[in-house]
Parts: C-alpha cells; sequence; structure tokens
C-alpha cells in the first residue's frame, strides 16, 4: 500500500496556488501568520512606522508560502473541471 501525501493547503480549483487549510496543521500556521501579523501591526504601527511593516509582512508572506510549497498540493495552473 502507498501511502498517499497529507496536504495541509489544497491547490485552488481555479488558477494558480493554494486555498484555504485542509488539515490542522494548516489552520495552525494560518493562525499563526494572522497573530504575527497582528504583533507587527502593534509593534510598528503601519501608519507612522511603514517600512519596518511592510518588511515584517514580506518575511511572513515568504514564510508562509513556504509553508505552503512544502506541505500543499504541487501549484500549477487550474482550469476547474476541465
Amino acid at each position: 500500500m502507498a501511502d498517499t501525501p497529507t496536504y495541509w493547503f489544497p491547490a485552488k480549483r481555479y488558477g494558480w496556488g493554494w486555498g484555504l487549510p485542509s488539515a490542522w496543521q494548516g489552520w495552525v500556521v494560518l493562525g499563526l501568520f494572522i497573530a504575527m501579523l497582528g504583533l507587527g501591526a502593534v509593534l510598528w504601527p503601519p501608519r507612522h512606522d511603514r517600512l519596518p511593516f511592510m518588511a515584517w509582512t514580506g518575511v511572513l508572506v515568504l514564510l508562509l508560502m513556504a509553508c505552503c510549497w512544502l506541505k500543499g498540493e504541487p501549484p500549477g495552473w487550474r482550469w476547474g473541471s476541465r
């Protein structure tokens, strides 16, 4: 019996990328992303400290994308049920 991989982030039905998490681990990652984004907004309010907040957000987005790449379905353009 071949073990099928359990993906945390399923591929979107249309387009390129990933959808909402399908496993609890993915929900934890998404929750941490949102919490860390909120922490960045408290530490560097975007109204006053734009550059540090944008850098923080960029790093968080790259980390989320890396997690999706490693634990999600392989990305590719999808046209739905065609």
